[in-house]
């Protein structure tokens, strides 16, 4: 059987799959980039030309760079996951009884739905009644309850905890995965040659970890990016737009708003952004696994 023949059998296999991609992403694409170019309204009119005008508005403006800088805060200190995550895949990956109960539990977090942990954490940070407010009161802590999402200088905090808390199992199961992978006369031979608990991490384990962890953090960086839902659900972007990130502008711009033509300019200035970010992070993982090999 020739090359050519199998060349074209496999596209004409694929053919479904990418006639549907087209149909799914293409065409929303390609109207989205035409709608960009519009002065449309959400509803009433179809909107007129108006060439880079929306691009050049919505860049120059101050809520741009001001949410940018908070997105972009938001994604690189959400990555303090990576460093729970192993933590606690270390711990699991230990000897001990129960821990197929704990490893059972890690996974919870994770597996809650977003707007179940949003709604859980606001309880926890209610102003009145929360947990986290009658704990730090009962500690000494605090002398009067304080509303964690009410002041801007600690909205953004809370929500990156509360963010950190339902996906650090998903950093954890991945390096709990990898550390199956290292040789166990590799440990023993460490062992044997008298290196400590920081030496066999930092030469032994590490390598292992470092292709998953690096998959890990792209998938993490790109999700904090563009976050949306876990946000939207517990202070909308606020006080003072102070938790405000880009997935939200876009939404305040497209429907709050009712810019159809200015929400898809934002939105597709979201999306090359987050295509730079796979992109730079697709060649570091490339690096990593050929280095590893």
């Amino acid at each position: 059987m020739s090359g050519t023949w199998i060349t074209t059998r496999a596209w004409l296999l694929m053919l479904p799959l990418l006639i549907v991609m087209v149909a799914v992403i293409g065409w929303p694409l390609a109207d989205t980039v035409q709608l960009s170019f519009t002065d449309a309204k959400l509803v009433g009119t179809t909107g007129s030309y108006v060439g880079f005008d929306n691009y050049v508005r919505l860049v120059s403006g101050n809520a741009f760079g001001r949410t940018l800088f908070t997105t972009t805060f938001f994604a690189v200190v959400v990555t303090t996951e990576m460093v729970l995550g192993v933590l606690a895949a270390l711990l699991l990956n230990q000897q001990f009884h129960g821990r197929t109960l704990l490893r059972a539990l890690l996974i919870l977090p994770w597996a809650l739905p977003t707007v179940v942990n949003a709604t859980l954490w606001r309880l926890i940070y209610n102003p009145e009644y929360g947990a986290l407010n009658a704990a730090l009161t009962q500690l000494g802590f605090l002398t009067e309850y304080r509303s964690w999402l009410g002041e801007p200088g600690t909205a953004l905090t809370a929500l990156i905890v509360a963010d950190c808390w339902k996906n650090f199992p998903l950093v954890a199961m991945i390096a709990l995965a990898a550390l199956q992978a290292v040789p166990r006369d590799v440990i023993a031979a460490s062992f044997v040659d008298g290196a400590n608990a920081f030496a066999r991490f930092r030469f032994v384990t590490l390598p292992y970890l470092a292709g998953p962890l690096m998959v890990a953090l792209v998938l993490r960086t790109i999700e904090a990016f563009k976050v949306f839902d876990i946000i939207w659900v517990m202070t909308r972007g606020g006080p003072a737009n102070s938790t405000r990130t880009m997935s939200i502008l876009v939404y305040q711009e497209a429907f709050s708003f009712q810019r159809a033509g200015s929400g898809a300019s934002l939105a597709l200035i979201v999306t090359l952004i987050i295509t730079v970010l796979a992109v730079a992070y697709g060649t570091v993982v490339k690096k990593v696994a050929g280095s590893a090999t």
